[in-house]
Order: C-alpha cells, then sequence, then structure tokens
C-alpha cells in the first residue's frame, strides 16, 4: 500500500502565518506540522510516500524533509498541484504514482494521539473500495459529517448546517484504485472545487464503504483554534511521555 499526503492550498485562513510559507510547515510544538502525518504513514508500515504540495514555497518540503532518511524512508516523492481544486484535484495528481495500488491519504494538517495500524492492516485485508476514520467532535459541522444507521454509514454530508450525527469523517481515506476513476468524474461544487465527500459517497452508493473510529484525540490544524489546539495536545503527549520515561 502506498501513502499520499496532501499539503497544498494556500492557508488563506492562516493568513497572515501563511504568507510566509506554506501552512503544513508551520511549528506543531516542537516540530513542523507535515511531520506528524509523515510520521503516522510510517508508523503504520507504509514505506512508499507521495508529498502533493503547492503555492510559492513547495521546495520547502524538499529542504525540510529531503529523501525522507530521517524518517527511516529510502526516499519520498514530490508533485505539484497548480491553484485550488480541492481535495479531491489534489487526489488526483497521485494516479501515475498509485500506480494501480491501494492508498491511503492523509491530509497534511491532521494530528493524531495514536496511530492507524489497525485501520490500515483492515483495509490491506479488504477486497475492495473504500475506509474511512471517523471521530466524535464538538464541532461536526465544520466537516463532512456521516449519518450512521446500525453501525453503517448511510449518507455523507459535507459541512451541514444540521449535523446528522457529531462524528466528523477526519481527513484519513484509504481507497482502491478505483478512485481516480470516480475522481475524474466529479463536478466542482457550488465552493468550484472537487469534493473529497463526493468520492465517500461514490464509494458508499456502491456498498463498498467501510469505516473505524479513530482511537485517542484527533484535530486538524487549519484555523487560529485549532492550530492552537494542536499544539496544546502535542504538548501534553510529549509531557506526559516524558513523566512516564522519568517515573
Amino acid at each position: 500500500m502506498k501513502g499520499v499526503i496532501l499539503a497544498g492550498g494556500l492557508g488563506t485562513r492562516l493568513h497572515p502565518l501563511t504568507k510566509i510559507t506554506n501552512k503544513h510547515l508551520l511549528p506543531i510544538y516542537d516540530r513542523p506540522m507535515i511531520h506528524y502525518p509523515l510520521m503516522t504513514l510510517v508508523d503504520a508500515g507504509v514505506r512508499d510516500i507521495l508529498i502533493v504540495t503547492g503555492g510559492n514555497h513547495a521546495g520547502e518540503f524538499l529542504r525540510l524533509l529531503g529523501n525522507g532518511r530521517e524518517f527511516g524512508l529510502d526516499d519520498i516523492a514530490y508533485t505539484y498541484q497548480e491553484g485550488e481544486g480541492g481535495i479531491a484535484d489534489a487526489l488526483s495528481l497521485a494516479s501515475h504514482f498509485a500506480d494501480g495500488e491501494k492508498i491511503v491519504v492523509i491530509l497534511g494538517d491532521n494530528i493524531i494521539e495514536g496511530d492507524i495500524r489497525k485501520p490500515v492492516d483492515a483495509f490491506r485485508a479488504q477486497p475492495k473500495g473504500a475506509r474511512l476514520l471517523l471521530k466524535k467532535v464538538p464541532d461536526p459541522g465544520r466537516f463532512g459529517v456521516p449519518e450512521l444507521r446500525d453501525g453503517r454509514i448511510v449518507s455523507i454530508e459535507e459541512k451541514p448546517k444540521s449535523p446528522k450525527s457529531d462524528y466528523a469523517v477526519i481527513g484519513i481515506y484509504m481507497y482502491d484504485a478505483r478512485v481516480f476513476d470516480i475522481v475524474s468524474t466529479l463536478e466542482p461544487s457550488a465552493r468550484g472545487e472537487l469534493e473529497i465527500t463526493d468520492v465517500n459517497n461514490a464509494y458508499l452508493e456502491r456498498g463498498e464503504l467501510e469505516h473505524d473510529i479513530l482511537e485517542g484525540w484527533w484535530t486538524d490544524a487549519g484555523t487560529f483554534e485549532s492550530l492552537f489546539r494542536a499544539n496544546q495536545l502535542v504538548r501534553e503527549k510529549m509531557i506526559e511521555k516524558l513523566t512516564a520515561r522519568i517515573g
């Protein structure tokens, strides 16, 4: 299985911080934001990784990460997204890299407490389709929201005004090779973007969508409030580890 980190976009919600750098290079406690999704993939046993970036600071990823030796990788692949066409548009750039294999996709501002080994292993064993990770959140209307019935997802709505559950579809997605055929059929939403929720609903309509509930905390870091929260959560985690080591 291959891994794709989506780290493009202009990060306009974090201006003026992102006027001089890519959002995913901002610090989260003691390291750049991009380190966290990269470590999440590596910890799940994913060794072949592509980073999709864009904007005026794309070259800084190469300067920071190089060939990935710091993470135990032989190399890292990079590609460039022109403009802001949405998550699904960025994902389409990974078609050649995926080369017919299953992929696990993670948004570059998603930070988790634990790991995703179990869901990734479950998807490796899944014959076909897609697999999502869900997490209960206090503000589901900011995200794609699943409607759950008898332990199954029956619908997903993007940023609903009246959420049908208090779960969010977090920015970690697993797809088989047909995802690129699905993306090629999408039409831009009212926001002018190709929506990842439309991809997920396409798999749902085929009866090929599975999900897991993420263990431990999760946050994105795309707003000032969530960026601050991410720093707090990571700091608390590091202190807990240090205390346990000393004790």
